[in-house]
């Protein structure tokens, strides 16, 4: 089948390497995705770098990073910079965590495992998704700090006996994805009639059985129809209580794009606020989180307050130059609608995620797993 691919890698240019390279011949970014492309079957690139519907929120992400340049500062002394800092109240080497990437066994054979090695090797959280191939528990044997990812189950018990899981297991913090009540229509998926190889399964769900993302579905699918079966399309607000009350663990929400909704979820005692759109995966017509930024209020209530009008005064300048505040991003999924990194390592930028127990805010930085997924981070040009 031909592959649709209106947003894909980047085509080589005079001097650029051709598709297939060396590991230590990789230069960069572009280097990676047009290597993996060339190995990786088509319809798992497609999977791996498809959107939804016809892709116009995946191209928006790209074209609003591309469209920020920054205002640098000079004659500052670099000779010794530290991008050490703590996120969410334990030491990382860089303001960085890997965000969860679903399935990541489809493209290496170790999946998460060999990627939470990868972000324990450079000092930053890991975190795995309710949709991971491998695990969470040979995950966290992995060491280093391991987030656990969320979504909503139609079967409340199941979700709450994950979030429990998680915490047996070690994990040091629980993010709720809050932003896909409905999987979006991904066309690539559909017309390559895309499901699972029977040696990836979703290893929290599915109990090493069969599930109907093994199986062809009626809409082409049938990772969608998968997931349509396990979601529940009632998450609310009461769900984010009953899972605040529920675990001991930091609280993390993903998948916010309004102002008032961060103002809320601090009142609830929520921990930190993802702003992203899901890269585009999950609605074709959400906007880029990094144009959401100089709209935060300078707003809260109680214990928020200091912590806003840091991220309000951040996001102010994001457009123009990057504020020297202390910030963090989390580097995951390539469509993932995140906010892009300064230049200067440890410091600022546009600041989209806050901790509740901070006057100044970390932020969110989605940028996209290398597409080898071969335990390493992509941590450089953002989409």
């Amino acid at each position: 089948m031909r592959r649709a691919d209106p947003v894909g890698p980047p085509s080589a240019e005079p001097g650029e390497p051709p598709d297939t390279v060396e590991p230590h011949e990789l230069r960069d970014l572009g280097d990676v995705e047009r290597a993996a492309a060339a190995v990786l079957p088509a319809e798992v690139w497609d999977f791996v770098a498809g959107g939804s519907g016809r892709e116009h929120t995946l191209a928006a992400n790209r074209e609003a990073f591309d469209r920020v340049f920054v205002a640098s500062r000079v004659l500052r002394d670099v000779s010794a910079c530290d991008t050490a800092t703590t996120l969410l109240g334990r030491p990382v080497r860089m303001p960085v965590a890997v965000a969860p990437v679903a399935y990541q066994r489809l493209v290496h054979p170790e999946g998460e495992s060999a990627s939470a090695r990868a972000a324990r090797a450079v000092g930053v959280p890991f975190t795995v998704g309710t949709l991971s191939s491998v695990p969470v528990e040979e995950v966290t044997a992995a060491g280093g700090t391991v987030w656990f990812q969320l979504y909503w189950l139609r079967e409340r018990g199941r979700t709450l006996d994950l979030a429990r899981r998680a915490e047996d297991a070690g994990c040091h913090a629980l993010m709720l994805t809050v932003d896909v009540p409905w999987m979006g229509r991904r066309l690539r998926d559909a017309r390559n009639r895309f499901t699972l190889p029977g040696r990836v399964r979703a290893a929290h769900l599915d109990g090493g059985a069969t599930s109907a993302a093994h199986l062809p579905s009626a809409d082409g699918s049938a990772v969608a129809a998968h997931t349509a079966a396990a979601f529940s399309p009632a998450v609310t607000w009461s769900c984010v209580e009953e899972l605040r009350a529920a675990t001991r663990l930091p609280l993390i929400l993903k998948g916010l794009l309004a102002p008032e909704d961060a103002v809320r979820a601090a009142r609830l005692g929520v921990d930190a606020v993802v702003v992203s759109n899901h890269g585009g995966g999950s609605s074709t017509a959400r906007c880029p989180a990094s144009t959401r930024c100089p709209r935060w209020p300078r707003r809260s209530t109680g214990r928020a307050r200091s912590w806003w009008t840091a991220a309000s005064a951040a996001a102010r300048t994001y457009s123009r130059r990057w504020p020297w505040a202390r910030t963090g991003y989390s580097w995951g999924a390539h469509r993932s609608g995140g906010s892009r990194p300064p230049g200067k390592p440890g410091r600022g930028g546009c600041s989209t995620c806050w901790p509740r127990s901070s006057a100044t805010p970390w932020g969110s930085r989605a940028a996209r797993m290398s597409r080898t997924h071969g335990g390493s981070v992509r941590c450089g040009r953002p989409r």
